[in-house]
């Protein structure tokens, strides 16, 4: 069971570095978008991307020329024929990546192993639209993908042992570090991670503290990089909505509920980092200011 070419369907933040570790990885690798503006936003994030890392010493010249040369986009599906592994990283939307596995398999070779990016949902029902149980999985790799060196491989009952031992050898070639865990809902960094920021919320809704101080705390005390609500908005607070509500959904367990301060800040269109407000201001990006978030 051998990878040489790599498919990935979508090029937005997350695709665009799936594509970017991959090539960058010594693997041929094809990146396909719904529009050509859209394609062309996400190869030039790699683009980029890689000239950050050129900058900042962490990968040569040389090895971003061999990258971007390993690296083409398209707009049909149908160019996956040929890929012996597919990487699906569109919306965290359930009904539609069942249609692009659905799509993909009659489009795919039979030996072709399908792979979901997602971070929440259920890999089970997603086979459910396909002929492949034993060949389909998740790599659930996290935000921004050329940094963060983790990637949780996410097995199924029927996922064949020398699949997930393939993806694994896969994951160790493109630089990451691979956990394998189960198909549960969350898999193992959003179980843990997901109550842990609702807490803070509600914390905050308490007015134990201030958001600044809050973060403080958790980054002095706790030793984190950063505090929950800095890293809230650099998630995105309404990918944290969404997570949250759909681990809520499956437990039943109020540690997954969001706050009722989370739901308004996302109503506003407050979403952190990429809206330019959440938790807190990002006019001056270098320097953000907490938000007022209460009315008295």
């Amino acid at each position: 069971m051998k990878i040489q070419k790599v498919g990935v369907v979508g090029c937005g933040q997350m695709g665009s570095g799936i594509a970017q570790v991959c090539a960058v990885g010594g693997f041929s690798t094809l990146s396909q978008e719904i529009s050509q503006k859209e394609l062309e936003k996400g190869l030039a994030r790699v683009e980029n991307s890689l000239s950050r890392l050129v900058k900042k010493r962490l990968v040569t010249p040389e090895k971003k020329e061999r990258a971007q040369s390993r690296l083409r986009g398209t707009l049909k599906l149908e160019e996956f024929s040929d890929c012996d592994l597919i990487i699906e990283a569109i919306t965290e939307n359930l009904d539609e990546k069942k249609k692009i596995f659905q799509k993909l398999e009659s489009i795919a070779k039979t030996d072709a192993i399908f792979v979901s990016n997602t971070s929440s949902l259920c890999i089970t029902e997603m086979i459910s639209a396909t002929k492949r149980g034993p060949r389909f999985l998740g790599m659930h790799f996290f935000n921004p993908v050329p940094v963060i060196p983790l990637v949780e491989v996410v097995k199924t009952r029927i996922t064949e042992t020398a699949v997930v031992e393939c993806i694994v050898d896969f994951v160790t070639k493109i630089g990451k570090t691979p956990i394998v865990t189960f198909d549960r809902p969350g898999f193992i960094v959003n179980r843990l991670l997901i109550p842990y920021l609702m807490d803070a919320v509600r914390v905050l809704e308490e007015r134990l503290g201030s958001t600044k101080e809050l973060d403080t705390a958790m980054r002095l005390g706790c030793s984190h990089p950063m505090g929950p609500f800095t890293l809230m908005d650099y998630i995105g607070n309404d990918t944290c909505f969404y997570i949250a509500n759909i681990l809520y959904d499956k437990y039943q367990e109020e540690r997954f509920a969001p706050p009722p301060l989370l739901k308004r800040i996302v109503m506003a269109g407050m979403y952190g980092r990429k809206s330019g407000k959440g938790f807190y201001d990002y006019s001056d990006p270098a320097s953000p200011e907490p938000m007022e978030l209460f009315d008295e």
